[in-house]
């Protein structure tokens, strides 16, 4: 296969996620976005037959041989030392989120058991939490960005328009991702939609190399690949960015356009489960019509009872 070959337009990555060709796909898109002059390295002007850095010249940055480095982007090494990673990170310039992506694909867990498809629940505590946050918009997200529970100023804000109770039922229970692509209504919610699908789409790709043994995961993955193009498009790029805080803007059908910060809030318990809170500044007009949207929706705020077992 000729260098042209392997930097044909990625495409859509396969739904399944624990495949060699993720670590590959990955490389390509990295080094097809840098030309050598970014790097230091001379270009005499000859018209180049792919965009960015070929393998060679990434190896010579890198200081690894050639083949060694085609090897790893074609799925092939799986023992790369972390010298090499870091050095391929430092040649490819990447992000702190991008470098720590890299080392969950290239270094895999070994032995992992795949996980049995299961539906996971928001623990006491979390449900606790959330009826504590009162007036505070609150969701608490599963390591698939499955929403498990919220406030109910967290519904009211982000998922009015479905039952309070859907949460509760593994078989409908919304998606933050899902609800983002393929639901009108959040696509109304959002006045700056490029930012929060670039953000959402990233954030997936993070939890797609913590998980790629997830088969419920790459179900996901898959299902957002065929229905939508926006979607399909921004996972080929390969964008990887963790956001656990920023702020968002919202044009809520209720109360208008409001400005919040976001602050995702991790549990302990290894779970992958956190807490996505929304706040506003005080005495600005998003706070007042927080307040606002606290009194359409009722004085208290409730969230779901513990369920049974």
């Amino acid at each position: 296969m000729t260098e042209t070959d392997a930097m044909d337009s990625p495409g859509i990555a396969t739904p399944g996620i624990d495949t060699p060709a993720e670590l590959g796909h990955f490389l390509r898109t990295r080094r097809a976005r840098l030309q050598p002059e970014d790097v230091g390295l001379v270009s005499y002007g000859a018209r180049r037959r792919v965009p960015g850095l070929r393998r060679e010249e990434l190896a010579q940055l890198a200081g690894v041989s050639v083949a060694y480095y085609t090897r790893l982007e074609q799925g092939q090494s799986h023992n790369a030392s972390e010298g090499v990673l870091e050095a391929l990170a430092r040649a490819l310039r990447l992000t702190a989120d991008e470098r720590a992506h890299l080392l969950d694909l290239a270094r895999p867990k070994q032995h992992r058991r795949r996980p049995a498809v299961r539906h996971d629940k928001a623990r006491p505590g979390v449900r606790q939490l959330l009826r504590a946050l009162d007036g505070v918009p609150a969701v608490a997200l599963g390591p698939r960005f499955e929403m498990l529970a919220w406030n109910r100023l967290g519904h009211a804000l982000l998922a009015g328009h479905l039952d309070f109770d859907s949460p509760g039922r593994p078989l409908d229970r919304p998606n933050a991702q899902r609800l983002l692509f393929l639901d009108p209504h959040t696509r109304e919610l959002y006045p700056d939609r490029d930012t929060e699908i670039r953000r959402a789409v990233s954030a997936l790709r993070v939890a797609a190399g913590q998980r790629p043994d997830d088969p419920q995961l790459a179900e996901l993955i898959g299902e957002l690949s065929m229905k939508s193009k926006e979607f399909a498009g921004l996972w080929s790029r390969h964008g990887v960015r963790f956001c656990t805080f920023g702020t968002k803007r919202f044009h809520h059908p209720l109360v208008g356009d409001l400005e919040l910060e976001f602050e995702m809030m991790q549990t302990p318990d290894g779970s992958g489960q956190g807490v996505l809170m929304y706040t506003a500044a005080d005495g600005s007009p998003s706070e007042a019509a927080l307040r606002l949207l606290a009194a359409e929706r009722g004085p208290h705020v409730r969230v779901l009872e513990p369920e049974r077992p």
